[in-house]
């Protein structure tokens, strides 16, 4: 029974190998590329750049002629912003409900 399963089951062969740093850096580099693409390709981040006057294709022929170094530096600015807007509309929320609430208690 040992035998008929190990030949019915498929046999898969796994290969180890050393890869060197400059296959590492491409691929850290092209996503840090990527990640700056997607950020300048976003609908609010274009409409911007166009009002100073910057075409989209401009920008990106700019972030192709980068050097690593810098794609590197922009990609972690990116990658350390808030996810969501700043906290400035959550306080002026904060302060209009507690004054509604404010005078709906002190006017009874």
């Amino acid at each position: 029974m040992l035998v008929v399963l190990m030949i019915w089951s498929p046999m898969q062969l796994a290969q180890a190998g050393m890869i060197g740093t400059d296959q590492v850096a491409s691929v850290a580099s092209q996503a840090d590329r990527n990640t700056v693409l997607q950020f300048l390709s976003r609908a609010e981040v274009t409409s911007q750049l166009q009002s100073l006057g910057v075409d989209a294709a401009t920008v990106k022929d700019r972030v192709a002629v980068m050097t690593d170094q810098e794609v590197q530096s922009l990609a972690g600015k990116i990658q350390s912003m808030p996810a969501g807007a700043d906290s400035t509309g959550l306080i002026l929320l904060l302060v209009v409900v507690a004054a509604v609430v404010w005078w709906v208690w002190f006017r009874r």
